[in-house]
């Protein structure tokens, strides 16, 4: 009994599970500073070497389009995780969450469905297999001890979103990850018309990238404070502009007589567009 009794002291300042003070905790920043680190490695292969995925990933992606896509998410990752371990305010990172712990899921549920893609030997395989077995659970479970500490309450004279892009921002959430979760479902659709090749196993994996979008978007209905959303649109713009990027840089696996090419590459130059001028706009005011 004494041996618990000098922990509670200890676990309530890990866990903060008495305190609506709206902090981060303790344990929050450590889980972030763990994650960082494989997400980075994951951005370095995938993004710096996309066509080396064969020797340094858990599986073999081609075309490069896809590693370099799911590479600029897990740059945009690194930097989120980074806020998550310096920020002071729950609410300001909270909405990312809900839309990393959808994502965890469905790539958990991927590993198992293409067990038979993997690099079985290679350690990168252990990596990614260790990760999506802890992060589904972990991540939720941070979720749903850290929302514990906020009260709730909004903070008057804090610049906040306007009605319409909250609108905008949940419809476009909720149809993503409706889409995102159907094409999970059944990839087939997706495959005959992505704008360049995926496999099953690939279309899943972007899909899942999707529904992480979805979900975060739609998250803006939520909490009107243009300090939720800061974080959010700032990922979103660092990983809007490196998929951009990789785009001109491996052009030539794109279909260019696919309607979807000019569709989704038209679609996210917009929407990094969109949210720069957002950016701006509410950062200025």
């Amino acid at each position: 009994m004494e041996t618990v009794t000098e922990l509670n002291p200890i676990l309530r300042r890990w866990t903060g599970t008495a305190t609506r003070d709206g902090r981060i905790l303790p344990i929050t920043r450590w889980v972030a500073r763990f994650i960082i680190p494989f997400l980075a490695a994951a951005f370095l292969v995938l993004y710096g070497v996309p066509d080396q995925t064969a020797t340094y990933f858990a599986w073999t992606i081609r075309p490069e389009m896809t590693p370099i896509t799911m590479g600029a998410g897990y740059g945009a990752g690194v930097y989120f995780f980074y806020r998550v371990s310096t920020a002071d305010e729950w609410h300001t990172v909270a909405p990312v969450f809900l839309g990393i712990g959808t994502f965890t899921w469905l790539m958990a549920i991927a590993t198992v469905l293409h067990w038979e893609n993997f690099n079985h030997g290679h350690f990168t395989f252990d990596l990614w297999v260790g990760l999506y077995a802890v992060t589904p659970v972990l991540i939720p479970a941070i979720w749903a001890l850290n929302r514990r500490t906020d009260s709730g309450e909004l903070t008057g004279g804090e610049p906040q979103l306007p009605q319409a892009v909250r609108v905008l921002g949940g419809g476009l959430g909720a149809l993503l990850t409706v889409s995102a979760v159907s094409l999970f479902v059944a990839p087939e659709p997706m495959i005959g018309a992505w704008p360049w090749t995926v496999s099953p196993f690939t279309a899943r994996i972007l899909a899942g990238w999707f529904a992480l979008f979805g979900v975060v978007n739609g998250a803006v209905v939520l909490d009107p404070r243009w300090s939720s959303a800061r974080i959010l649109v700032q990922s979103q713009i660092l990983g809007f502009a490196l998929v951009l990027i990789g785009v001109i840089r491996v052009w030539a696996t794109f279909d260019p007589s696919n309607v979807l090419t000019v569709g989704v590459v038209g679609g996210m130059t917009l929407y990094l567009i969109a949210v720069l001028l957002l950016y701006i706009a509410m950062e200025t005011r």
